[in-house]
């Protein structure tokens, strides 16, 4: 039987404000995408959030994305290599020491919105976050769409990679909207069913994949029971990239390591000329 990972977009509350369906998408799923407080998220959110995964079963990664609450991360902004890396850093770190004070580990990171799509067409911005990424903990996954700068730079970077399939997101010429969520875009759910098993199909020789579902999107918990039937009836069987009860990954000894300052390429100078018109 194909084995394939479910993930959810999740912890994305802040405050008093409340977002999502996390209690009901949970259970169904084995991989939680956790947001860091940039773009959603606060400190009790992420403590509940991972208590709530670790209650499930269900293995956890970073949900890195652009501080902007106001926009909810889906608007782009010009940011530089640096910028990049200092932002999945920071982010990272913080969820990884919720989950550490659990006895837990991370499995994954996966990027957030605006930050998402420009990470998969800006070379430069991927390896940023590949180089957060192993200078952390290079075990970590790195969720990506496939054929995008992201996938490649993890690749490169020698980082394990589990390639991406939109349920709930319309695809246009081979490539996601990310932002198109209505339900009219999206369609009923055999219509995300159908698009789901192509982009599978199309999959079918990568190591590893998985299928996200939002917890945003219109009839979220019903889609994603809709969906897991109907890849069980397909063969499938679910499972997350790898065990989330692996040892942690060792803290190096860096006191004498200065701290990564990357080299801001033609595609950065390009942003940095654009924020200054």
């Amino acid at each position: 039987m194909t084995t394939v990972d479910l993930n959810c977009d999740l912890g994305e509350s802040f405050g008093v404000y409340s977002y999502g369906s996390d209690s009901e998408m949970m259970p169904m799923i084995t991989s939680a995408n956790i947001a860091c407080g940039a773009h959603g998220g606060d400190p009790a959110v992420m403590r509940g959030s991972v208590d709530l995964a670790l209650t499930h079963g269900v293995a956890m990664g970073a949900h890195v994305g652009l501080p902007d609450r106001l926009g909810f991360g889906r608007r782009e902004i010009p940011t530089t290599p640096q910028e990049v890396y200092d932002l999945c850093l920071y982010q990272v770190g913080a969820l990884d020491a919720f989950i550490r004070v659990r006895g837990a580990t991370m499995q994954h990171v996966k990027l957030h919105g605006a930050l998402y799509m420009m990470a998969n067409r800006d070379r430069d911005l991927a390896h940023a976050v590949c180089a957060a990424v192993t200078d952390l903990d290079p075990t970590l996954k790195v969720y990506a769409l496939p054929r995008s700068h992201l996938h490649a730079a993890a690749i490169e970077s020698d980082l394990s990679t589990v390639v991406e399939v939109f349920a709930d997101r319309p695809y246009l010429d081979d490539e996601v909207q990310m932002y198109d969520r209505t339900a009219e875009l999206i369609g009923g759910p055999q219509e995300v069913i159908a698009r789901t098993l192509a982009q599978l199909s199309a999959l079918d020789g990568a190591d590893s994949r998985t299928v996200c579902v939002h917890s945003d999107t219109p009839n979220a918990p019903l889609l994603l029971s809709e969906l897991r039937n109907a890849l069980i009836d397909a063969g499938f069987s679910f499972r997350s990239p790898q065990p989330s009860n692996r040892p942690p990954a060792p803290v190096a000894d860096r006191s004498a390591q200065t701290p990564r300052t990357l080299e801001p390429a033609v595609a950065a100078s390009t942003i940095n000329s654009e924020r200054a018109s």
